[in-house]
């Protein structure tokens, strides 16, 4: 009996163990499995589709042949209804012998089954079944014999089912003289469908074994993954995976075997601040500490290491997930060390405190603006260190000016900078005036112990509710409930205050927080000091430069100027331009450039601009004029040099020279002529719009010491209506723009016509103009005139003394003409002595001319170059008071040298009255031909 007893349970044991065998074998196999669902599922699908393809396949193709029937058959009756010749065999005597021939070798050729020529009553004149001929074809054929239309129709019927079309023939005469019937028999249709359907079936069954053996290997695949486990049996395990990961107050990760995280509990999310979409990312993108990163992609064992993850401290222990030495993933524990954490909290605010400095040594003083400066210690300081923060500067700093020393004078300030966490703030805005009068104030404790001050409670801060007893209250009610200030000290004296206010932070400041806004405030005091003084510097050089620059351009009639000038913003620089009224009723128009930036270039500047005025006055060609200046401007730079330690004082400030481009304008003949010394030429924008860079000689540099190279004059006739743009290279470069590229956009923005030189100006600035301004800009826009030709009066006069008084009389005749009768005398008197004067000392040839512009203008012009002066004769002289003479009866005179002699020149103002002299001082004109210089 014990025997059988113990071999029956060993069987028993043994029957349990096979039915569990088999039981895994069924589960890693068959339809119960997810793997088994599902094949099973795809496998059905992919059947389900492939029919329903194969059979919309078969219809569509079967609608596509017939489609291709009707359209065949339509095309063949429409081609032989509208041949040559069938309305007239038609109406023949024996149609069929005519056509029937024709319409068979027809349908040959087209592939058709049938082509049938019919009678307008619908009798065969001709059929593929000659049988078929003299007998009245079946089916309505009124819309082509009465309506005159051609059409297709799916005919069923005798002889044949068929797809056909009807066409009428139509003789000249408009009349329906027979029909054309043609079509494709549907036995013919059917049977060009059949020979596809093998394909179809084929492709059908290759698309099936295709799908079948997809969803084999998507079978096999996930039986792997998993383990031939069942749908219940998956969801239990999900349900204890739930229960064990998620209600643990540990952390836990599970990387896989390529560092990427797989899982993460809600604890692990929480201590590490992983969002949900964290898992599949690599471990080094889920900003974990570089030393856990390091831990977890070595792939080494670890038990409770103290790692960082942000302001907490984690004892971490790491475990691989497989352990038969292949490579596997890995799962972290962690728990938050609290112990740990407390105590390395105020490490970590020193540390905080440490990178504020150090970031507000970078963010404080980018710029050398004052309110720039001044915002920036606002935004560093929030919100790291405060909720809100104010900075308050004197009136003074605000102008670059110098603060007053006493703290008493510090108890009134402007607020220039305000950053907070919120827009809807309490304190007073941007730009307000903030009193310190009442001395119990954190503000004035600060201001007159020059060291900070907190107030860790504002709701009991007496003296700053007696302040501003109304503000006061807005602040506490909005919750500002700790405060702290500091003055702003720059070499010990008082620029401002920095506030600190403290409002969504529950935390008052305390005595900890003193010595770093002492620090940050010093390193912002820096700053805005230094920022003060080039608000100074930047604003004397301004000053001075715009000083120094035309501030009211000169009345003339040459030309219509515009121009703009702008100052770089990080130091003035030496651009210049200028227009000068020249004699002739010409115009010089000037530009130029000194090398440099700072008080000594704009002081050369001004140098430079009033030598180009003097020379002017010698009214000189500009290649000339450009030699005089350019050995100036050397001996001003020698000068100074020797004064200042030569080369050491033009290195430091930067002048190595300057760039002027001078041009001279002439309304009467509309020439202008241009010389430049290294300075960019002009471009050049015709009445319609064409643009142009004239070639100039460039020249060298004004002040670089080569003198004995020339400078030379290009001429240029310009229509009127043309502008002639002059600009410093500072217009056209810029960072990454370099000349060609800004020539480019010059050229581009100029290149529209109709427009003022006003609107010039504007359109440039805003198409060239950038932010980062580096140097000074200087632009001048000239649009010519012309002087009308019946304004201009010539003479040639010959070397004979009798020929004076025609010319005085025809120039009366033609002032007479004008309208200035008022100036005859005058005018005659000038041109009296100036031509005999050219008479009788000049050489040939002699000229006159009047000009009719703003001026009257006399010329006499001869060719010689003696120049004559101005002299007081004695009472016992009978002659010398020709020029004197002229010079008090003319508004200007002087004389002009060309390469060729010399011209003399007055000018009398149009519109004065005239006056004449008395009579016992000019007897009479004639007389006074017979005096001489």
């Amino acid at each position: 009996m014990t025997a059988r007893y113990r071999d029956g349970g060993r069987g028993r044991a043994h029957a349990r163990e096979k039915q569990e065998k088999g039981r895994v074998r069924g589960r890693g196999t068959g339809l119960r499995s997810v793997a088994g669902q599902v094949f099973a599922l795809e496998a059905l699908i992919a059947l389900l589709v492939i029919a329903v393809a194969a059979f919309v396949t078969f219809h569509q193709e079967r609608r596509d042949t017939e489609r291709d029937a009707r359209i065949r058959s339509l095309a063949v009756a429409e081609a032989f209804a509208h041949a040559p010749g069938i309305d007239t065999a038609l109406t023949s005597p024996n149609p069929t012998a005519r056509l029937q021939d024709r319409a068979e070798a027809t349908r040959r050729a087209t592939g058709v089954d049938f082509i049938a020529v019919l009678s307008p009553s619908g009798v065969r004149y001709t059929d593929s079944q000659p049988e078929l001929i003299g007998k009245k074809a079946t089916g309505d054929l009124s819309r082509a014999t009465v309506d005159g239309e051609s059409y297709t129709e799916l005919f069923r019927g005798a002889p044949n089912d068929a797809v056909r079309a009807v066409v009428p023939v139509v003789d000249e005469k408009g009349k329906i003289v027979g029909l054309v019937s043609s079509g494709i028999e549907v036995e013919s249709i059917s049977h060009s469908v059949q020979n596809r359907l093998p394909l179809l079936i084929g492709a059908a069954g290759g698309a099936l074994v295709a799908a079948v053996g997809g969803a084999a290997l998507v079978s096999r695949r996930l039986r792997r993954q998993t383990h031939g486990l069942g749908p219940a049996e998956m969801t239990r395990m999900k349900e204890h995976h739930e229960a064990v990961l998620h209600a643990v107050r540990e952390g836990v990760l599970i990387m896989g075997a390529d560092h990427r995280l797989l899982l993460a509990n809600d604890e692990a999310r929480r201590l590490l601040g992983l969002s949900a979409e964290a898992e599949r990312l690599p471990v080094s993108e889920l900003g974990l500490d570089p030393r856990t990163v390091e831990l977890l992609e070595s792939g080494r064992s670890a038990t409770d290491e103290v790692h960082r993850a942000g302001d907490r401290l984690l004892a971490v222990s790491v475990r691989p997930t497989l352990t038969d030495g292949t490579k596997s993933g890995s799962v972290m524990t962690m728990r938050d060390t609290t112990e740990l954490a407390a105590v390395t909290g105020r490490a970590a605010v020193a540390r905080g405190r440490l990178q504020l400095l150090y970031e507000a040594g970078v963010r404080i003083g980018t710029t050398l603006e004052v309110v720039r400066t001044a915002e920036e210690l606002a935004e560093v300081a929030v919100p790291r260190f405060a909720d809100f923060a104010t900075v308050e500067l004197l009136e003074p700093v605000l102008r670059g000016e110098e603060p007053p020393a006493a703290a008493a004078a510090s108890t009134e300030m402007r607020r220039t900078a305000l950053s907070g966490l919120r827009p809807d703030q309490p304190l007073q805005p941007v730009g307000d005036t903030v009193h310190f009068h009442v001395r119990s104030t954190p503000m004035a404790k600060a201001l007159y112990a020059g060291h900070a001050v907190v107030e860790p409670e504002l709701a009991s801060a007496e003296g700053w509710r007696a302040q501003d007893p109304e503000g006061a209250a807005q602040a506490l009610a909005y919750g500002m409930h700790s405060l702290l200030t500091v003055p702003l000290l720059a070499r010990g004296v008082v620029l401002g205050m920095a506030n600190f206010w403290r409002a969504d932070t529950p935390e008052p400041f305390g005595e900890d927080d003193l010595s770093f806004a002492e620090e940050l405030a010093a390193r912002a005091a820096v700053a805005i000091d230094n920022a003060r003084r080039f608000t100074r510097e930047h604003a004397m050089a301004v000053t001075l430069q715009r000083s120094l620059l035309p501030r009211v351009l000169p009345d003339q009639g040459a030309v219509e100027v515009a121009y703009r000038y702008l100052p770089a913003k990080a130091g003035v620089g030496g651009d210049w331009f200028d227009v000068i009224p020249l004699p002739g009723a010409r115009v010089a128009l000037v530009v130029g450039d000194v090398v440099g930036h700072g008080l000594h270039a704009a002081a050369t500047m001004g140098r430079l601009r009033t030598a180009v005025h003097n020379f002017s006055t010698l009214d000189v060609p500009p290649d000339e004029l450009l030699g005089h200046l350019d050995e100036l401007t050397g001996r001003i730079e020698d000068g100074d040099g020797e004064a200042a330690g030569g080369e050491v004082r033009r290195r430091d400030e930067g002048i190595t020279g300057a760039t002027c481009l001078y041009a001279i304008y002439d309304p009467a003949s509309g020439l202008c002529t241009v010389a430049s010394a290294g300075h960019p030429g002009p471009a050049l924008v015709a009445p319609d719009g064409r643009v142009e860079f004239p070639e100039l000689s460039p020249g060298l540099p004004l002040g670089l010491g080569l003198g004995d190279v020339p400078f030379e004059s290009t001429e240029l006739w310009l229509p009127e209506g043309s502008k002639l743009v002059l600009f410093t290279d500072g217009l056209l470069e810029d960072h990454g723009r370099d000349l060609d590229a800004g020539l480019g956009l010059l050229r581009t923005t100029l290149a529209r016509p109709g427009r003022s030189p006003e609107e010039i100006c504007a359109d440039v600035l805003a198409t060239l103009l950038t932010s980062t301004q580096r140097d000074d800009i200087a632009l001048l826009v000239a649009e010519t005139r012309l002087l009308a030709r019946d304004r201009i009066a010539e003479w040639e006069v010959p070397r004979d003394p009798s020929a004076v008084s025609p010319v005085r009389n025809a120039a009366a005749a033609k002032l007479s003409e004008w309208g200035l009768d008022g100036l005859a005398f005058t005018a005659e008197l000038i041109l009296s002595e100036l031509i005999t004067n050219a008479v009788r000392y000049g050489a040939d040839p002699v000229r006159v001319r009047l000009l009719h512009d703003r001026t009257l203008i006399c010329e006499v012009s001869d060719g010689s170059s003696t120049s004559p002066h101005l002299r007081h004769a004695a009472t016992t002289d009978e002659g010398g008071r020709g020029l004197y003479l002229v010079a008090q009866y003319a508004e200007r005179w002087g004389t002009r040298y060309a390469r060729r002699g010399k011209t003399i020149w007055a000018e009398l103002r149009v519109g004065a009255d005239g006056s004449e002299p008395a009579p016992t001082a000019v007897p009479d004109l004639d007389a006074l031909e017979d005096l001489a210089w």
